[in-house]
């Protein structure tokens, strides 16, 4: 067993060189700008919603709040009339993007944290770098990658946008796992 304490030079270059991928993946590269499609009726719909003061929080429509609501003829019919939407309201006044950047950093240490905690149960020191790439990648991937995928199975999302995404984990998970057999305690 290696110490955690000894992993944290590992865990915090992981979490730097993930956090500029993930940069240069959103930034530079172009495939997640067919992730949302545009509403042909947008101006109108959040004309609507700020008359209506639609709070913010997370929405399906229609929703039916109990199981005898949802075996009711009334709310089938809306089901058949459509359409439906999962939908998450934010507040006004733009995006507070460096809370979202410093979110997803910590998210991404997180990632390196637990990836680091099994490989240290797991590994001992001078373990041979593949042996390292490999605990350490396949337990990031599951950390970047599997928890998008219900999202595409629960709430509609676009199997192009997770499967997009998971390639993104997958990435992610190998440059972690990269750092770690490189920074690997002998």
């Amino acid at each position: 067993m290696v110490p955690l304490s000894a992993l944290v030079l590992p865990i915090l270059v992981s979490g730097v060189i993930v956090f500029v991928a993930s940069s240069i993946i959103h930034m530079a590269l172009t495939y997640h700008r067919s992730d949302c499609d545009p509403l042909p009726t947008e101006d109108q719909l959040l004309d609507s919603m700020r008359k209506l003061g639609v709070p913010p929080g997370d929405y399906y429509l229609p929703h039916a709040g109990s199981m005898a609501v949802m075996k009711s003829p009334e709310y089938k019919a809306k089901l058949d009339r459509g359409p439906l939407a999962v939908m998450t309201v934010l507040r006004g006044k733009g995006t507070p993007m460096g809370q979202r950047l410093f979110q997803w950093f910590l998210f991404i240490l997180v990632v390196s944290l637990f990836s680091g905690y099994v490989a240290s149960r797991t590994l001992g020191p001078g373990t041979p770098y593949r042996v390292v790439f490999r605990i350490v990648g396949t337990v990031a991937f599951a950390g970047y990658a599997l928890g998008l995928w219900p999202n595409s199975i629960w709430w509609s999302k676009k199997w192009s946008t997770t499967i997009k995404g998971t390639f993104d984990g997958l990435v992610y998970a190998l440059l972690t796992a990269g750092v770690f057999g490189w920074l690997w305690p002998k």
